[in-house]
């Protein structure tokens, strides 16, 4: 062979469409390299299938979709937030950033009919807090409002628990821990509030426990005589309303308008640059009351030294003035300190005179002799035989002694209190029994028996009277001496003013007028007037009560006063049990006018229950109607008229 260059092998090609592989670089013999391997054939002599990558677009567009259908969540809530619920977030962002609270509005004080102070409002604080000043978050302290409760509740006199979870109120800026509170309790909880930030400072703390308690500007009512007229006053209750009395009777009046206040404010304080709104508040008007504080003083003296002389369960006092028919003094025992009502015994709230049902016993007698004049029945000398007992009906009637046979006048039958002459002489109001009850029951309903005095007062009750038809027997022939039907005290009063006011019957009234917050004084309307009996029917009546007092053998000797003409009746009245419902005990009574033959002053007083001494009306409450009447006559400047009284006979010559 000849020296030629040994044929190169031949290496496949890259594949078609695939990677161009580099040839593997040739190794030079004799250089111990190694010689390279073969590489086998592929077992099908068809070409292998190419590879090829997948597209990026379905991915691409898939992803698309995805972020499109996240922003269309954003844009809609985004519409919704600043478009559909923008004034809904705005309001809660201002809620957050704004307080509004109400400015109480000054009360209108209560005066008696000269101006005398007897209910005003002085200032005070009511003591609020923010609640989210109270987290653990705001003061680093776990039980915040626990801690603070503890500080606040010997000051305000309040639970603890009852403050805490006030202080753990959520959803608010604004609670009111203690409503009308003094100057003096606000100045101790602010000294204390400070000690405690100072601390809180020097701890590396914001806040105390006690940074969340402010205090708004408020003011207390204040009773400045104590007890003194109390059932007349009422109280305010503590959402600062009437609870009871002249305040809730003129509540209205009395409380004005509140305004309110709105403000920004900044972790519990007002910001002074940020602004506010107010509409300010409007006071209320003073109200002036006809009541005489000297006189009801007076009053409420003399009935709480009886009552309690006589261990009785309470007794009231009222004086009228004849003319026009206001109450000069309506005076309660037990009473009340209006100031405390947590001292008040539950008993003793309220104005038992008004609201007290009771049957009035002799002096109601009155009102039947009335209506026996104004019928022309009798005369005040017709004659009147009276057994010691009489047989009416289902019962056996007496009198309040055993007595013989008695031979008395109409006059002498109301000067001697005689239940027996008082039923035969109301017997002859009508040709039948029926036909007299019925003519005694339209006297009475006359005289505002029945129904309410016209007062208005709340709670006051309108007794019980009724219809003539529906009278039981014995009531036929109890009821024209007072047993059977009840009143309240100012009925009774009000009876005795009519037949003093020549027989025309005044709605009492407690309210002279009113003096709003422009300083314009209002007076009260006028009071309804209903004619009840004649002018001459109501004289007579008056003479006849003078025979109570002045004649020997009346009963109300002790209501005598020196100089003047006293026309007056005595009652001594089976009590009905409130508790039982059945007789036990007494209701003593007395009433009357003076002078008698000029009437300015009524004076009425009624004692429930006496247990000790006497408790016959004339004993008992003939002495407070004197004490009571001088005093008013006194005061009032009114004079003894001079002249004599009529002396009509008591008794007559068989």
């Amino acid at each position: 062979m000849t020296d030629r260059e040994p044929p190169r092998r031949r290496v496949p090609g890259p594949a078609r469409g695939g990677r161009t592989s580099r040839p593997a670089p040739q190794r030079r013999s004799g250089q111990g390299a190694r010689p390279a391997a073969r590489r086998p054939r592929p077992a099908s002599s068809k070409s292998p299938t190419p590879l090829r990558l997948g597209s990026p677009r379905p991915r691409l567009r898939m992803v698309s979709l995805g972020l499109t259908l996240v922003l269309m969540v954003f844009v809609v809530r985004l519409l919704q937030v600043q478009g559909v619920d923008a004034s809904a977030y705005a309001a809660k962002a201002e809620l957050n950033r704004y307080v509004s609270h109400t400015i109480a509005a000054e009360r209108g004080g209560i005066t008696d009919r000269s101006g005398v102070s007897l209910a005003t409002s002085v200032d005070a604080y009511d003591i609020t807090a923010d609640p989210t000043l109270f987290t653990q978050k705001a003061t680093k302290v776990k039980d915040a409002p626990e801690q603070a409760a503890a500080l606040l509740s010997p000051i305000v006199r309040m639970d603890a628990d009852k403050l805490a979870e006030k202080l753990r109120t959520k959803n608010t800026r604004y609670v009111r821990l203690a409503a009308r509170q003094t100057p003096q309790v606000w100045k101790q909880i602010k000294d204390l509030r400070s000690t405690l930030n100072e601390k809180a400072n020097a701890e590396g703390r914001e806040a105390s426990v006690l940074s969340g308690v402010l205090a708004d500007p408020s003011s207390k009512r204040v009773y400045p005589n104590g007890d003194l007229a109390a059932g007349i006053l009422g109280w305010v209750n503590a959402d600062g309303k009437g609870g009871g009395g002249v305040e809730q009777q003129l509540d209205a009046e009395l409380a004005g308008k509140n305004g309110k206040i709105r403000y920004a404010q900044s972790g519990g304080q007002q910001v002074p640059t940020a602004g506010s709104t107010e509409q300010p508040a409007v006071a209320g008007s003073d109200v002036e009351l006809t009541i005489d504080r000297d006189i009801q003083w007076a009053a409420q003296d003399a009935i709480a030294e009886q009552v309690k002389k006589s261990g009785a369960d309470r007794g009231y006092v009222i004086v009228q003035d004849t003319r026009t028919g206001e109450v000069l003094a309506m005076a309660n025992a037990p009473g009340f300190d209006p100031n405390d009502l947590s001292q008040a015994n539950a008993t003793a709230l309220g104005n038992a005179a008004l609201q007290d049902a009771y049957e009035p016993g002799s002096t109601a007698k009155v009102m039947s002799m009335a209506a026996i004049l104004e019928e022309n029945a009798a005369t005040p000398l017709t004659h009147v035989t009276v057994p010691n007992r009489l047989h009416r009906g289902d019962r056996l009637f007496q009198d309040d002694i055993d007595h013989p046979t008695w031979n008395l006048t109409l006059n002498g039958v109301l000067a001697k209190s005689s239940n027996i002459g008082t039923i035969l002489a109301t017997g002859e109001l009508g040709s039948t029994q029926p036909k007299a009850n019925q003519t005694l029951y339209s006297y009475l309903r006359k005289f505002g028996i029945g129904r309410q005095s016209g007062l208005g007062f709340p709670g006051e009750t309108a007794g019980i009277l009724a219809p003539a038809d529906k009278w039981s027997t014995s009531q036929q022939y109890t009821i024209p001496f007072g047993q059977g039907f009840s009143i309240n005290a100012m009925q009774a009063a009000s009876v005795y003013s009519t037949i003093a006011n020549d027989g025309v019957r005044i709605e009492p009234t407690f309210v002279r007028g009113e003096k709003g917050p422009d300083g314009r004084f209002t007076p009260a309307p006028r009071p309804k007037e209903t004619r009840v009996v004649s002018a001459k029917t109501a004289k007579t009546v008056a003479k006849m009560l003078e025979s109570v007092v002045d004649d020997e053998e009346g009963t109300g000797t002790k209501a005598r006063i020196p100089g003047y003409r006293v026309a007056g009746k005595t009652g001594t009245a089976n009590r009905v049990d409130p508790a039982t419902g059945r007789y036990k005990g007494y209701t003593s009574s007395f009433a009357g006018f003076a002078p008698a033959d000029k009437p300015r002053v009524t004076v009425y007083c009624a004692i429930q229950n006496a247990t000790k001494g006497s408790y016959f009306g004339g004993q008992i409450c003939g002495p407070i109607y004197k004490q009571v009447m001088e005093f008013a006559l006194k005061t009032l400047q009114v004079p003894p008229t001079g002249t004599k009284s009529a002396r009509l006979p008591v008794t007559f010559q068989p």
